[in-house]
């Protein structure tokens, strides 16, 4: 029977690995095994094994050409039912947050009745190109008839053609890495190192307070040793943080190792269903996906705007949702760095800044006691395409254990593009 209902979306399960910064504990395992892991623990936890689900959606912000079909590679590792469909998705940071949106709108069409979404990434197994001269010369050294010419084609090699290529962080339409653009962000928007520092420490303990209260005793599976992201620093004090020397201006900035998110591997997943799917399985409805909103904006000329899109993204979001932004109950806002949340903040409280950046109007202040309550990135750490899972676990779970209310999710990337999502019970 044909139906031209919307259907609602709820989140029924969460999962991912602890998140380790890179070239520790999973410096020897890429994205495949550690999707997989996340993938695995779901699987286990809400007794999904041998089960047909409508899709699988994910990615990887960095991947070697092998990945090139990687969630569809993890799920033939998984007990899924392999006739389950799988397709990579990339928008940098925004990964894991925009394939949620993709399964939620395929289970609100009808067209699916559930689905994962999730993201992975690795650091410590970055692929390694070779230089652009090599590259040529290998395939033309392919095409060659004889070994004289393929000795021929490879004499033209200078030892600098030799040299590997890293992968660089840094934004190709500009040349500056994300921290160097958060920097003239904190600079332009006048936010204090003091403010930055005060900013992460909270992450640290909000976050050491919710692992010591068992609030992620279900939402992460151990994986190669590791039970807990290693990032966290329970130890942290603010005199710690002040003696950290600036990571990316050396002299005037105020962007340091411990009020910015490092370089970090991990994965993590989530599990959405129509109710009817959710019910017959026995799974637990813990929140409703309500409203979502992707946003870009100008950062080359602009070069404080890289991490601000969001600041649209809520707005266009908000006003299709008629509300205002203090009617939630908890927000999450993704901590790439410090400086780049504190500054989404002030211009969220200041006409005079919300109407430079180009808003319609002035969203206000919010009640920064409902922020982030479990600790963010900054305690947590980013592993890109993994963090938009991690984000909406945490306020899935927040907005269950409270009975109701609702919560708003808001997740900056590289590009300068960003998304937001209303999460309700």
């Amino acid at each position: 029977m044909k139906s031209n209902t919307i259907r609602k979306v709820a989140i029924v399960g969460y999962n991912r690995i602890p998140f380790a910064r890179a070239n520790t504990a999973y410096s020897n395992v890429g994205n495949k095994e550690m999707m997989t892991a996340a993938l695995n623990g779901l699987i286990d936890k809400y007794n999904l094994k041998g089960k047909l689900l409508g899709e699988v959606a994910g990615g990887a912000v960095i991947k070697h050409t092998y990945d090139n079909n990687l969630i569809r590679e993890c799920v033939m590792q998984t007990s899924l039912d392999p006739a389950t469909p799988a397709c990579d998705l990339q928008q940098a940071c925004d990964t894991g947050i925009e394939s949620a949106i993709y399964i939620a709108n395929k289970i609100a069409l009808g067209q699916i009745d559930s689905g994962i979404a999730g993201g992975v990434d690795s650091i410590s197994d970055m692929p390694i190109a070779v230089s652009e001269k090599l590259r040529k010369i290998l395939l033309e050294a392919r095409q060659a008839k004889s070994l004289g010419e393929k000795i021929k084609t490879f004499l033209k090699l200078r030892p600098k053609d030799l040299s590997p290529l890293v992968p660089k962080n840094e934004e190709s339409q500009t040349g500056l890495s994300m921290g160097g653009h958060t920097e003239i962000t904190a600079k332009y928007y006048k936010i204090s190192r003091e403010d930055q520092d005060e900013f992460a420490l909270r992450s640290h303990l909000n976050m050491a307070k919710a692992y010591d209260e068992g609030f992620f005793d279900d939402m992460i599976t151990p994986f190669n040793g590791l039970d807990k992201d290693n990032n966290l620093r329970r130890d942290s004090t603010i005199e710690k943080l002040a003696k950290l020397r600036p990571a990316f201006d050396k002299i005037n900035g105020t962007l340091t190792a411990g009020n910015s998110t490092p370089l970090t591997d991990g994965a993590s997943c989530i599990l959405l269903a129509n109710e009817e799917w959710a019910k017959e399985q026995g799974l637990p409805i813990l929140a409703y996906i309500t409203f979502a909103e992707i946003a870009a904006i100008e950062y080359v000329k602009n070069q404080q705007n890289l991490l601000l899109a969001p600041l649209f993204a809520a707005s266009r979001m908000l006003e299709k949702a008629e509300l205002n932004l203090q009617d939630f109950d908890y927000y999450e806002i993704h901590e790439a760095f410090a400086a780049q949340t504190l500054a989404t903040l002030k211009i969220w409280e200041s006409p005079e800044l919300s109407a430079e950046i180009g808003l319609k109007k002035t969203l206000g202040a919010i009640d920064q006691n409902k922020l982030n309550v479990k600790g963010s990135s900054l305690a947590a750490a980013h592993p890109f395409a993994a963090t938009g899972g991690r984000i909406i676990g945490v306020m899935a779970k927040l907005l269950n254990e409270k009975g109701s209310g609702r919560g708003l999710i808001s997740i900056c990337a590289a590009g300068g593009q960003g998304v937001t999502m209303i999460i309700e019970k």
